[in-house]
């Protein structure tokens, strides 16, 4: 089938960042989460009137609107909108203004909460019960009156409760009058409240199992307990077949499939086909193109639904699962007469299209799910896309210099760990866009068509390797730009112990063409392609690049740009996650305050003895 003559390689004009309190374009459209959660602030007063109270009225509600402020500024949901910020009606001095505040919250959508106060205040009169959310308490730091002291004591009845909450305190006394934010209070109040967002958002969301089991992978055996207790979501599954069927009765917008093929030919470059001769199909090319271009709009559809289909006479598909995040099996019983899904996995996670720059959908490839929801735990806390990548090979320095007669040199020296997968990835993750010189992965709303086409411009599609997909298809292929901050994770699964999650923060390296050529044949070169190498600390899995990859706990690993464990391990004490391994300074990490009372020394002990203790968030 010829290209369209209307093919064009971008949109005219790209969305600039939105603006303050408006949706970009086709959000509900675009975007795999909707409804989103807001921030609930409680301003906690000395509930002494005649005198005291009312000294404190101005101070305490001034903090918590500073709080808000602070929130509206530096957050964003993935959309791209601010967060939202409910702050009670009145100040909370007693047990009657925080049942009210709690009705108020209930009512406004508030999916998170952080008290904040200057004074002493009636400790278990006034903290927040629920214990569905994330909770924390920032008590300012001066002398004039005891605002930390009210953190201690309301901290101590959260622990004696079985409430969990964090706590912020600066490290300096300030005066009463000080309206400043220290930077160390600012740091913690939105660690935290990237996490509590992060929590919020998966809530009541679903995850989309798009067939079942994928050559026996245990990632991709979908555990409802841990979905539903742990994460608050809901599970739900379609057979691969819906997409043929979909196919067949045209159950997709069509004049979206003409803008989509279009844009798709035009702008994805198809490489070379590394098949034997007797194993291409050439003729079969084109066919391939539109089947992936159908199964990707398909895909979209069915995690968020579509309500052009509702128009087209398909109101039952027209709604969609709620998926937040989502896998596709692909092999073998797909694969192995059809299209695969490497285009649609690709096109899905990267956060541009035919329709320009949007939020990236969260898809693991083989129905992977637990490497989906450390996908998801990446994506909430970023706002970005994610690399899904196989934890596939160590290459020691001498192994490398066996194979290629190159030395490793510089943060490679000690080896590297490739991380390619069998077929897909996003296009973010080519790090190809790029910010002050330096490569990175933006938040959709500022990429520039400069970057898209980077990306594009770096990225090849060849026909899928048919001895591992004998229907055909495309795999994705470039090379991940070098010294990029990244971290690593992964959700393992344990019997008997539950999901413990491993934190690897590292920096991408490129190696020389005929080195990374070399390597690559060895395995497939129509594969994209990370070279990692996780930071060492000397302690524990973080001895050497080997031991890392020794110690990881399955064949695939999501990756986020920048160093974010911190935020990873705040999310996980949340969830009652313990993290069995991390390179994670000591210093950055931020738990709830009642861990402490599971020991001080063994950190990582007393993570899984917390966690133990009170059980899964929901469960």
């Amino acid at each position: 089938m010829a290209v369209p003559a209307a093919a064009t390689r971008h949109p005219s004009t790209f969305p600039g960042p939105p603006a303050k309190g408006r949706n970009p374009a086709r959000p509900e459209k675009v975007s795999s989460v909707t409804n989103y959660p807001k921030i609930g602030i409680r301003p906690i007063i000395d509930g002494r009137r005649r005198g005291v109270r009312e000294s404190l009225e101005d101070q305490t509600m001034n903090m918590a609107r500073r709080v808000a402020a602070l929130y509206e500024a530096e957050l964003r949901y993935p959309d791209g909108t601010p967060v939202q910020v409910v702050i009670a009606d009145s100040t909370i001095g007693g047990v009657a203004e925080a049942q009210a505040t709690a009705t108020k919250f209930r009512l406004e959508g508030v999916g998170l909460t952080l008290s904040v106060t200057p004074c002493w205040c009636y400790g278990t009169e006034t903290i927040d019960m629920d214990r569905t959310m994330p909770h924390a308490i920032w008590g300012f730091n001066g002398s004039e009156r005891p605002g930390a002291v009210y953190l201690a004591a309301a901290l101590a009845g959260h622990a004696q409760l079985g409430i969990p909450a964090f706590g912020i305190y600066g490290e300096h006394v300030q005066d009463a009058d000080d309206e400043t934010i220290p930077d160390e209070v600012r740091s913690r109040l939105l660690d935290y409240a990237t996490a509590g967002l992060a929590v919020a958002q998966m809530r009541g969301r679903s995850y989309l199992a798009m067939g079942g089991v994928s050559m026996g992978i245990a990632g991709s055996v979908v555990k409802d307990d841990f979905w539903s207790k742990y994460l608050g979501m809901r599970n739900e599954y379609i057979d691969m077949s819906e997409f043929d069927r979909r196919v067949r009765e045209n159950i997709f917008d069509p004049e979206e499939f003409d803008k989509a093929y279009a844009w798709i030919r035009e702008n994805f470059t198809q490489g070379e086909d590394f098949n034997p001769d007797a194993l291409k199909m050439s003729d079969k090319h084109e066919d391939w193109w539109i089947y992936c271009t159908k199964m990707t709009l398909i895909a979209r559809d069915l995690m968020v639904g579509n309500p052009r289909l509702a128009e087209l006479g398909f109101g039952e598909e027209a709604g969609g699962h709620g998926a937040i995040a989502a896998g596709f099996q692909g092999q073998r019983q797909w694969t192995d007469g059809m299209p695969n899904g490497d285009v649609m996995e690709t096109i899905l996670n990267t956060q541009f299209d035919w329709n320009g720059p949007r939020p990236a959908y969260v898809m693991a490839t083989e129905n992977d799910a637990l490497n989906g929801a450390s996908m998801l735990f990446n994506h909430l806390l970023t706002n970005q896309a994610q690399l899904f990548s196989d934890v596939r090979t160590f290459w020691s320095p001498e192994a490398v210099e066996r194979v290629t007669g190159y030395k490793l040199e510089g943060r490679a020296s000690g080896g590297i760990i490739d991380l390619r997968n069998s077929g897909s990835t996003t296009l973010d993750g080519t790090f190809a866009a790029t910010q002050d010189g330096e490569h990175v992965i933006k938040n959709w709303w500022d990429l520039t068509e400069a970057d898209t086409q980077a990306m594009l411009d770096s990225t090849t599609f060849h026909p899928a390797n048919v001895e591992y997909f004998r229907g055909g298809g495309f795999s994705t292929h470039f090379r991940s730009a070098g010294e990029v901050p990244v971290t690593m994770c992964r959700i393992n699964l344990v019997d008997g112990l539950g999901p413990v999650l491993q934190i690897a923060e590292g920096w991408t390296v490129e190696l020389p063409d005929e080195v990374a050529t070399t390597i690559e044949v060895r395995t497939d070169r129509a594969w994209p392609t990370t070279w990692f190498v996780p930071n060492l600390t000397g302690e524990g899995a973080f001895t050497s690049v080997y031991e890392v990859m020794n110690q990881w706990g399955a064949n695939h690993g999501a990756i986020a740009y920048g160093h974010i464990g911190a935020k990873l391990i705040t999310l996980a004490s949340m969830l009652r996650i313990p993290v069995n391994m991390h390179n994670v300074p000591d210093e950055q990490v931020f738990r709830p305050k009642a861990w402490s009372a599971f020991g001080t020394r063994d950190l990582e002990g007393a993570d899984f003895r917390a966690c133990d203790a009170y059980g899964p968030l929901y469960g």
